[in-house]
Order: structure tokens, then C-alpha cells, then sequence
């Protein structure tokens, strides 16, 4: 369940935790139930029970065997913060990213105010950046729960952006991803909507990273935002390895086009 990923702002994936449950509209086409389905009638083992949430436990240590830093999306097919995983579990995940000190673990939540309830119980690690989807306005409030997090980088997800936004006020949040929805179903996004976005983050100096503008053929509607590919990420705020030999390698996405954030 750990591998390389074809998600355009990270290098991997790993997930101790599998299977989720939908909360709110931008859940509606989730691309990881699609494809737990799918590994389920393949027979693949870890998604017997479809997409019901599991603990993977044996794979909680696994990125502690990566020896090439990298960046590691953590529950590309679910949610550490959901209900039904214990905080305890939750523990254990933070602990690991601590001790594997040469990765950068990203975090994204829609649980929000969960994250928010157990955020003062968990041992915050400097290499790990967390985040919050947003997919319309009625769910900015979920902003405001990860401002109260003592994360070293917070940032937004803004996919599948649904509607306009208005002002998102980018205070304490260090990097924006914006995108349409893709895959079956696919609601369409408003160009106004993502250039409103990155308009603020360009005032605030907060990276913007434009992930795709979606559609049911995601590769032909490509992702470029009036003629440039914005690729932004926080960089400067990367911590760096601790008594590590080797230095962590620039991320693909990262190389050529990087600001620091603002704190």
C-alpha cells in the first residue's frame, strides 16, 4: 500500500489506514472508492472489504524502510482523522513520522474538527505538513479549525472546487492546491474560480499549486492556468534532515517554480 504516486504534489503513498465514509459534496465522485471497488473484485487482499476503513496495522512502520527522503502523502485512500480510527492509532502515525525524520509526510483531512479536538493530545512533527479540503464556501470553517493546529506548514485543498470562494483570508496557511473534479460524473469547474484563488495567494505570497482542471479525461483538459503551469509549493519551509547523510532531493513539482510562504 506504499508506492509511488502519480499525484502531481507528492512522491508517494502510504496507507496505514484504508476506507472512508463521505461527509460532505466534494465526497461525492471520491476517486478512492473507485478504486478500492476496483482492487476489491481484483482480490486484492487489502480491500476485502471494499471500501469500509481498515487498519492496515502492519504497515504502519513501512516508510522507515524508504531510505531516499521523499514526499509522502499519507491516506490517499482514506482519512487519519476520521471517527472510527482511535487516537491511539492516530498516535502511532505521528510517531513514525517523527522517528523517519528524512521524509516530508502530507496530511489531508476533512475531518476538521476532529483534527481540531485531538490536535493538543498528538506530538506534532516538524516534517509534517497538514491540511484541510475545501470544496465551496459553506465549508471555508474548516480553515479555521486547521489554523488552530501547531503545524510547521498548513495548508488547503481546494478539490474539487465546487463554486467561487470569495476571500479566503490566507493568514497562517502556507500553501493553496486548487483543482477541478475528474473521473465519471465530473462537475465542472469555473475558470473565475481557481483565477480568484491564485490571484489572493500571488497578494498573500502564499504558493499555489494548480492540480488539474479535471473533466472525465482529466489529460485532455490538462492544467494550465492562462498559458503557465503553477507548481508552487512551500520549500523554503521544508525542514531539513537531522543527522541524515544524504540531503532530500527537490520534489518534481517543485523545481522550478517554489516561494516561501507566509507565516
Amino acid at each position: 500500500m506504499a508506492q509511488r504516486s502519480g499525484i502531481e504534489w507528492t512522491d508517494a503513498t502510504w496507507n496505514p489506514v484504508t476506507g472512508c465514509s463521505k461527509i460532505s459534496p466534494g465526497c461525492k465522485h471520491c476517486y478512492a472508492e473507485r478504486m478500492a471497488l476496483r482492487l476489491q473484485l481484483m482480490g486484492q487482499p487489502r480491500y476485502r472489504d471494499g471500501f469500509d476503513l481498515t487498519l492496515q496495522s502492519d504497515l504502519v512502520d513501512k516508510p522507515l524502510s524508504w531510505s531516499t527522503p521523499r514526499f509522502i502523502f499519507v491516506n490517499s485512500m482514506s482519512d487519519l482523522f476520521h471517527e472510527a480510527v482511535p487516537l491511539s492509532f492516530i498516535q502511532r502515525i505521528f510517531s513514525v513520522i517523527h522517528r523517519a525524520d528524512w521524509h516530508v509526510f502530507q496530511v489531508l483531512t476533512k475531518r476538521a474538527r476532529r483534527l481540531e479536538e485531538v490536535s493538543g493530545r498528538l506530538n506534532w512533527p516538524p516534517n509534517l505538513w497538514i491540511g484541510v479540503s475545501i470544496e465551496s464556501q459553506e465549508y471555508l470553517w474548516r480553515k479555521e479549525c486547521l489554523g488552530q493546529v501547531p503545524a510547521l506548514v498548513r495548508f488547503l485543498s481546494l478539490e474539487p472546487l465546487l463554486g467561487p470562494l470569495g476571500r479566503i483570508q490566507l493568514a497562517g496557511i502556507h500553501w493553496v492546491i486548487a483543482g477541478g473534479e475528474s473521473g465519471p460524473g465530473a462537475r465542472p469547474v469555473n475558470a473565475t474560480w481557481v483565477r480568484d484563488i491564485r490571484d489572493e495567494c500571488i497578494e498573500a505570497r502564499v504558493p499555489f499549486f494548480f492540480k488539474q482542471w479535471g473533466g472525465v479525461r482529466k489529460s485532455r483538459s490538462g492544467r494550465t492556468l492562462d498559458g503557465q503551469t503553477w507548481d508552487q509549493m512551500p520549500m523554503s519551509l521544508r525542514p531539513a534532515p537531522v543527522q541524515r547523510s544524504s540531503t532530500p532531493r527537490v520534489s518534481r513539482s517543485a523545481k522550478n517554480n517554489s516561494i516561501a510562504g507566509r507565516g
